[in-house]
Parts: C-alpha cells; structure tokens; sequence
C-alpha cells in the first residue's frame, strides 16, 4: 500500500485548481476500490483474528492510511481549490458541481463518522474567507443527509454521547451543521427528547428508591 501512496503524492504535487480537484478524486476512488477489495480479500482474517485482538479493521486502516499520507499534504490546497470554485459559482460562473460535491465529501469520509476534518479543515476556512454562513444549499444537503444518521448515533461523538457528556460546544456546533438540511434537526430533537426523558425517570426511580430506603 506505501508504494500506492508513493504513485499517488507526485500525482497530486504537480496539479494545480481544477486539475488538483479531479486527480484527487480519481485517486480517492482508487484507493476506496482498492480497500474495498482488500477488506473482501482479507475477510476472515478481519472478521475474526483482527476483531479477537481488538485491532482496527482493515477497512479503517486504509482510511487512516490516506488521512495520514494523503490528506494532511493536500487538504490545504484541495480546500483553496474548492473555495475558488464556490467562488466562480457565486459570481455567476458555471462550475462542475458534481466534482465539487465529491470532493467535498471526501473532507466528510475522511472524518471516518465524524465531522470533524469538514468543519475544521473546509468550513471554518471558507467562513473566514467568503464571510457567507456556508457552502451552497445543494452541497450541504447532499453531504449531510448521507451522513448524518451514522453522525447522530456515533458511539463517542453522536448526540447522545455529546449529551451525556454536556458538551455544549460541540452540540451548538451539531446543531448549526443539521439546521442547514431539510428536516435534519427532526433526528437530533428526538434524542433530545429521549436522552431527557430516560434522565427524568431516572431521577424519579432514584427518588423512590431513596424515599422507600427510609421507610
């Protein structure tokens, strides 16, 4: 996989705007394909000896792999590329929104469940740099709504485990990403509601059994 990693860098290097955009998403396509067939390849071992040592499986390793060798090279540059384009688009110029959407969402896959790579890398910048509330309607809507059910019910990062763990932060900042897709606060306000209901009752079972205790 390194000798992959060795091809796809200088591939990148010498591109520039556009040309960065479409190199990168041939290549993470590529390499999606190839772990795809590794992760079938290597089944029994990943099901089984991988999972009984409690080792990441492979399909997370060749994540990591191009988060480490790939992204954290060319996010930079991919993302002024990305903005550029937003850019041209808002000035009336007729871009490849396609390419832009999945290079996009290349910054949501890369979180690896969370959105944390999206919104550090991607849109925090083009705030600061477009000072507009985000990208396009079109993207969001896209990125998200194929995401956003795995986002809500991640087991560290979803909205229970933010609940739980009152972090503010963090939900003002999941409820600034879901307000901006059609019906996407709907998941985040029932678990709202069942996270507070659940902590309702157990208050009131401890206070029973606190008030039965002194009987």
């Amino acid at each position: 996989m390194l000798c992959f990693f060795m091809l796809v860098l200088p591939s990148l290097r010498e591109k520039h705007d556009e040309f960065l955009l479409r190199e990168l998403e041939k290549r993470w396509m590529n390499h999606k394909i190839m772990v795809r067939w590794l992760s079938r390849f290597f089944f029994y071992l990943d099901r089984y000896f991988i999972a009984r040592r409690s080792l990441p499986p492979l399909n997370d390793v060749g994540l990591l792999c191009f988060r480490k060798l790939v992204y954290e090279e060319i996010n930079v540059r991919a993302r002024e590329a990305v903005i550029s384009l937003i850019n041209q688009e808002r000035e009336g110029e007729q871009i490849d929104r396609a390419l832009l959407k999945n290079v996009l969402a290349i910054f949501v896959d890369i979180g690896m469940g969370n959105m944390e790579c999206y919104v550090n890398d991607f849109e925090a910048e083009l705030l600061s740099d477009t000072a507009e509330d985000s990208c396009p309607e079109y993207m969001i809507k896209q990125l998200l709504s194929k995401v956003s059910q795995q986002l809500l019910e991640k087991e560290h990062s979803g909205c229970y485990a933010l609940l739980r763990e009152d972090k503010t932060k963090d939900l003002t900042r999941m409820y600034n990403l879901f307000s901006k897709i059609p019906k996407g606060l709907d998941p985040v306000s029932l678990m709202f509601k069942q996270h507070f209901t659940s902590e309702g009752i157990a208050v009131v079972n401890q206070a029973e059994n606190a008030a039965n205790s002194r009987k």
